[in-house]
């Protein structure tokens, strides 16, 4: 028997009077005396069926025993609701089938939550996910998801790319997280690697000739989990031969600029603004910042290079800055709230915070006013920007701190002074980061972006002389607060990759034994290329408008990678642990809570 003549979707005043055949699963059922209406909804929206017992008497009496989200099927003639009936909030709400023939294909017991419900608990709703995923809600995020890929790949197939897949299991290389490891059986002692992107193997796709090449990519990173971010990720990675910093601008701005118009039908302003990194944390206190609003944090230094204020002096006479940040209407805010505040910015590793109110009159109302000059006054409203009614931010401590502090405060006074964007979307361009961080707690240094990240021309001279002020050739696509991705353009000469190595600890013989197929890679002809990887959970979820990753994938992960769905990770019996030649080293007690799964672990896109 065939299940079904129509979708949902297919079904319109068109075929009144026809003959329809429809499954799906059971909305609701409602029992008006004599008649029993039973919402069906599949894939394509929700059909009303109508059992009359006149005409079906045994369908009635068992549409009667149907729960909601049964699985049935129902055939019958489709007809016009009568017009004090019709539905406008339904697609199909000017019809009805009168239903025939109802067949139960699987009955549903008691259900863990009502798929109406919005307040459920998480963890429920990941347990049952299955069902989780018939809301109206995760349907329609996938299917975005599903149209965003598509439109992906639409563009890149267009524009001469090539889709090509990289392997899953690899070797250990460092690219900013910890790795997934997974234990090599027929080498006993070895390990595999899940790959946190493909980063060398498109490197390597591109000294193969291939020259444009993408790939909708599995990666895998042991970090902390958050709204935004999952052990398991999927992004679109791409890399393109003989190509400039620009016309990879150019490629991804077109790129975003089709997704947006094939998902959600909105246009982007395109050229994306240019921010350098530099200018980004002096402005925003961040390398992410959310452009919808104009609140930028201002440089007092120069200024106030002889000030008297003891706090801003010291922080000055030991390198470090004085910077403000304008919250527009914060002047309301009580002592309290301004103490507050203060708390706020110490979680962040402020030593303190000051703060001003300006006054009707222009004049600023503070604890420590009395300790700036006039002319230091005036120059704090000058460049803060502030008007009246409104409150200055100020701090005084290392730039890293400050930066750090001001970025946190300036998101918190956003959200908290509930300020209204000035656009649903604010792409940008964060260029010209440094090469090196300054690893305090390894006291060396490591890569920013990745190891392979070429740097700047003019930053050449500078990797062994004075690698803090060296610059790469990378870029960040930042949209509304995320970073949405990722790239650069690749070292792709031996002896700049070999210096890399060394500015970054790893010497002559480790980079052989961990990175000589690279290496003899860039000796064989290797073209100048670069690439970018956008995240495309990230994408979904900013597209979707969710706040939260995991509405936009299928099967997510919770905090700490814990899958409540199949209770992943957990323990395995000893002898596949024997299998791998390997042995847990707990103590009884952890091992029964931590599982017998081995050692996992998981850097950064593009």
């Amino acid at each position: 028997m065939k299940y079904r003549s129509h979708v949902t979707s297919e079904i319109d005043e068109s075929i009144v009077d026809g003959e329809v055949r429809v499954a799906g699963w059971v909305d609701s059922v409602r029992d008006h005396g004599g008649l029993v209406f039973i919402d069906l909804r599949d894939h394509g929206g929700i059909i009303q069926l109508v059992l009359d017992p006149a005409d079906a008497p045994a369908e009635h009496e068992l549409a009667h025993t149907l729960r909601n989200e049964a699985c049935i099927c129902a055939a019958g003639r489709l007809v016009m609701r009568d017009p004090e009936v019709v539905n406008p909030n339904l697609a199909t709400g000017t019809v009805e089938v009168r239903t025939t023939e109802l067949e139960v294909l699987s009955r549903a017991g008691v259900l863990p939550f009502q798929l109406s419900d919005e307040n459920v608990d998480e963890t429920v709703r990941l347990r049952h996910r299955y069902l989780d995923l018939r809301r109206e809600r995760m349907q329609r995020n996938l299917r975005l998801r599903a149209t965003a890929v598509r439109a992906m790949r639409e563009y890149l197939d267009e524009h001469g790319y090539v889709e090509l897949e990289t392997p899953v299991l690899t070797r250990s290389t460092p690219e900013g997280a910890r790795d997934f490891l997974v234990p090599a059986r027929m080498r006993p002692g070895n390990f595999y690697a899940l790959p946190q992107s493909p980063q060398l193997f498109k490197q390597l796709l591109m000294v193969s000739g291939f020259e444009r090449y993408y790939q909708v990519a599995r990666c895998f990173r042991d970090e902390a989990q958050r709204a935004d971010r999952q052990l398991e990720f999927t992004q679109l990675d791409i890399e393109q031969a003989f190509a400039t910093r620009e016309e990879v601008y150019s490629m991804v701005e077109g790129l975003f600029a089709h997704v947006w118009e094939r998902t959600i039908g909105a246009t982007l302003a395109t050229p994306f603004p240019r921010i350098s990194y530099h200018d980004a944390m002096l402005r925003y206190g961040s390398d992410k910042p959310d452009l919808r609003f104009e609140l930028e944090i201002a440089d007092l230094t120069d200024a106030w290079a002889e000030t008297g204020f003891g706090v801003a002096r010291g922080a000055i006479d030991a390198g470090g800055v004085v910077r403000v940040l304008a919250g527009p209407g914060a002047g309301r805010f009580s002592r309290r709230e301004m103490d507050e505040l203060t708390d706020y910015a110490r979680e962040w590793g402020a030593r303190g915070l000051a703060w001003f109110v300006v006054e009707e009159d222009g004049s600023l109302r503070s604890p420590v006013a009395k300790f700036l000059s006039d002319e230091e006054q005036r120059v704090l409203l000058e460049r803060s920007g502030a008007a009246p009614g409104d409150a200055i931010f100020l701090m005084a401590d290392t730039e890293a701190t400050t930066c750090r502090v001001l970025g946190a405060l300036r998101t918190h006074l956003i959200e908290i002074l509930q300020l209204e964007p000035s656009s649903d979307w604010a792409f940008a361009w964060i260029v010209d980061p440094p090469v090196f961080d300054w690893d305090e707690d390894e006291q060396r240094w490591s890569p920013n972006h990745h190891p392979f990240t070429a740097p700047t021309d003019e930053s050449l001279d500078l990797l062994e002389r004075d690698p803090g002020a060296a610059r790469a050739k990378a870029y960040d696509v930042v949209l509304n607060g995320f970073e949405l991705c990722s790239g650069s353009i690749r070292i792709h000469d031996q002896d700049v990759q070999r210096r890399v190595f060394e500015v970054l600890g790893i010497d002559r013989a480790e980079a052989e034994a961990r990175f000589s197929f690279l290496l003899r890679a860039l000796e064989m002809g290797a073209p100048p290329h670069g690439g970018i990887a956008p995240g495309i959970d990230r994408m979904v979820m900013l597209l979707a408008g969710e706040q939260n990753i995991r509405e936009v994938i299928a099967f997510p992960k919770q905090q700490y990678g814990i899958d409540p769905l199949t209770d992943a990770p957990a323990p395995v019996d000893t002898g596949q642990l024997r299998e791998l030649s390997l042995a847990l080293d707990l103590p009884p007690s952890e091992a029964g809570q931590a599982g017998t799964s081995a050692a996992v672990g998981a850097g950064r896109d593009g």
